[in-house]
């Protein structure tokens, strides 16, 4: 049986992230939202970094990197 991936958009991934450090508890925010508790670890990991934004995302799909480009920006 195949296991199917689900993808969060990058706003609500901040949300959790946030919400997750205004309550202290990734178990209990990853628990209400319906997410894997890992998930949240990994997204709060990458918000530490800085790498959780909506520049990256940009910079990491190909197809808006090549229409940016295009445009000259």
């Amino acid at each position: 049986m195949k296991k199917i991936r689900k993808n969060y958009s990058l706003e609500f991934k901040i949300q959790a992230v946030s919400l997750s450090k205004q309550r202290g508890n990734v178990s209990l925010v990853a628990q209400e939202l319906g997410i894997c508790k890992e998930s949240l670890v990994n997204w709060r990991k990458l918000h530490k970094e800085g790498k959780l934004t909506k520049e990256k995302q940009i910079s990491s799909d190909p197809i808006r990197r090549a229409t940016e480009a295009s445009k000259g920006t």
